[in-house]
């Protein structure tokens, strides 16, 4: 395939999911990658695809590939771990999420999902560390915040935990309400 060809097809592909032809998009992808087995953006475009379609397995799959290419690309890694972590197959996200750290010490949502894959095997004193880490990177983000809310309250860190729920209620009251509810623990009045 000449190069023209490769630029059309990914044209091609992107006009295709521009007017909802996933299936569209996917062949001409598919051609690419039959020229070209190791085309590192489409591995990752069909992996994307797959992962929208529901078709986890067939994009994990993709993600593996492409971190086998590429093993320094951290949204490789995040991605293949995000995928494992619906699996349920903790072990293997933390080891994904971990390997995207090393990369970008600074990517949130992998601190993020490596502290809820280490909520997940009840590692709960190991998961604060990235959680906060995440709250620093993502300050306006409820969803770190509420997540160590409830590992600190989880651990008998009540102190802790209400000073999250405090800080929620300044930006997020929805969210602190929801944390209310779970832990009994009430808003101070300002």
């Amino acid at each position: 395939m000449t190069a023209f060809e490769t630029w059309a097809c990914r044209r091609m592909a992107a006009l295709s999911l521009l007017f909802g032809q996933r299936e569209a998009a996917l062949r001409y992808l598919g051609r690419i990658l039959a020229a070209n087995p190791q085309d590192a953006e489409s591995i990752a475009a069909v992996g994307y695809q797959y992962a929208q379609a529901g078709r986890k397995s067939e994009a994990l799959a993709f993600f593996d590939r492409l971190v086998a290419l590429q093993p320094d690309n951290a949204e490789a890694h995040f991605n293949r771990g995000f995928l494992l972590q619906e699996r349920t197959d903790h072990d293997g996200a933390m080891a994904s999420f971990r390997r995207v750290l090393e990369l970008n010490p600074q990517h949130d949502r992998a601190l993020y999902g490596l502290g809820l894959s280490l909520i997940a095997t009840r590692r709960l004193e190991e998961a604060i560390a990235p959680l906060r880490k995440n709250t620093k990177l993502q300050p306006m983000s409820p969803y770190g915040w509420y997540q160590l809310a409830r590992v600190e309250f989880e651990l008998g860190h009540r102190d802790e935990a209400q000073k999250i729920l405090d800080h929620l209620q300044r930006f997020e009251p929805k969210v602190a309400g929801q944390l209310e509810r779970e832990t009994g623990l009430k808003v101070t009045p300002t």
